[in-house]
């Protein structure tokens, strides 16, 4: 796994209520560090792997050695069954983790001096 918690106190969790029946986010809705942002439009659900492309994308189109802040984090555990395995026979193993985001959240920053 790319990003993932060093520890936590459970390795699984529950659910929790879908992130598209929430409210939109009223932290981490501003550019604090850099000049630029990349914002979400939507609640979803935002795996490891997506955050590392994204910034590798990011860095790709921007100058060398230029900075990019990446503001969420990975921290929810998604978990997955095994095929064909019956009803009742537990919670899955632990599959990737995902950042819960909400609509209007700031995910990356970069500032105006390393714009290619």
């Amino acid at each position: 796994m790319v990003y993932a918690p060093k520890k936590t106190k459970y390795r699984k969790r529950q659910k929790g209520k879908p992130s598209h029946k929430l409210a939109p986010a009223n932290r981490g809705t501003e550019v604090n560090f850099g000049t630029y942002g990349l914002k979400s439009l939507e609640a979803c659900w935002i795996t490891d792997r997506q955050i590392e492309a994204a910034r590798k994308a990011i860095s790709r189109y921007t100058s060398r050695g230029g900075k990019v802040w990446i503001r969420i984090f990975p921290d929810k555990p998604i978990t997955n069954q095994s095929p064909e395995v019956p009803m009742g026979a537990g919670k899955g193993e632990l599959e990737y983790y995902v950042a819960d985001m909400r609509a209007g959240k700031i995910m990356f920053e970069i500032p105006s001096s390393n714009m290619a």
